[in-house]
């Protein structure tokens, strides 16, 4: 692409090697290290005077980590004069701190925004955030994807003839699930969650037909998966003939794969908006689908000055 590079943190290397096929340009070269205290050192080792840079990092765990190396990396690019710098942030951590959901706790997501702006950043583009008005928390313009395509593209090859439903894990996300059973001729079902304390989940019962179909429980994200499991055997309970899961960003910490392991589930279907090596190689019910395309359309698109709105849904 003309006068446009690509750059990676560490935490989406493989992602931003996969977009530079994609658009048959090579990644820029920059040297990330650390001082022996911790402290996050960025050398930008090639000229981006006067460059469009888009710079490739989800905010994954170690979260504050990855936080920290894209704020540092703008700030370097910044200083070396690239005359745009374009965030592109598969994942974007501190998106579920969207509220002040107790009377003295913050909105992390919106400090986290704050913070990207300031470091330099001056467009966004990221993908499912958790809540859609976190668009408005940034004062620099959002692109924000969908990896809904991808995956639609899977479920109907995979379930092609079979009676599907869709399921959400909440009322929260019936307008997810309702767009998938759409797009894909399906039924919809959805669990009745209630959650005493966070990463905690409590399911009773499900609300609709399941009795016989192949049930696949849609999110946004799946963190330590004590939700999914717990519809797993619910739906199981209710008739349904298997059960699956799918999401784009697969946070899967702490006891998740262990979990999915010991579960139900026939397939654990998720994006790579972060790394999944190594969760795939403990978990052998990880299906891999790749945003690199879409990523990739995207970027020529904001580099050409072309719309982007196709994309979108």
């Amino acid at each position: 692409m003309e006068h446009a590079k690509i750059f990676s943190g560490n935490s989406n290397i493989p992602l931003t090697e996969a977009v530079c096929d994609y658009l048959k340009v090579e990644p820029g070269k920059i040297d990330i290290r650390r001082f022996s205290d911790g402290e996050i050192s960025v050398e930008i080792a090639e000229s981006v005077r006067g460059a469009n840079v888009f710079l490739i990092q989800s905010t994954c765990p170690p979260v504050n980590e990855h936080l920290m190396e894209l704020l540092i990396i703008s700030d370097a690019l910044k200083r070396a004069s690239a005359r745009g710098i374009i965030a592109v942030i598969p994942y974007y951590g501190y998106a579920r701190q969207d509220r002040k959901a107790q009377p003295r706790s913050p909105i992390s997501a919106k400090l986290a925004a704050d913070l990207i702006a300031t470091s330099g950043v001056q467009k966004i583009v990221t993908m499912d955030l958790h809540a859609g008005q976190i668009q408005g928390f940034f004062d620099v313009p959002v692109n924000h994807l969908f990896a809904t395509p991808i995956i639609i593209d899977y479920l109907k090859k995979k379930y092609k003839g079979e009676e599907v439903v869709i399921v959400s894990p909440d009322a929260g996300g019936m307008e997810r699930a309702r767009i998938f059973a759409n797009r894909i001729d399906a039924g919809l079902a959805m669990a009745d969650k209630r959650r005493p304390r966070p990463n905690v989940a409590e399911i009773s019962y499900v609300i609709g037909d399941v009795q016989g179909k192949r049930a696949v429980i849609i999110d946004d994200l799946v963190d330590t998966a004590g939700t999914a499991t717990l519809a797993a055997k619910i739906l199981l309970r209710e008739g349904a003939k298997s059960v699956s899961l799918c999401c784009t960003h697969g946070v899967l910490s702490g006891p998740a794969l262990e979990r999915i392991n010991e579960s139900d589930f026939e397939e654990v279907i998720v994006t790579d908006t972060i790394p999944q090596s190594e969760n795939m190689k403990k978990c052998k019910k990880i299906k891999l689908l790749s945003i690199a395309n879409l990523l990739g359309e995207s970027i020529k698109r904001i580099n050409q000055g072309e719309s982007i709105s196709a994309l979108f849904a």
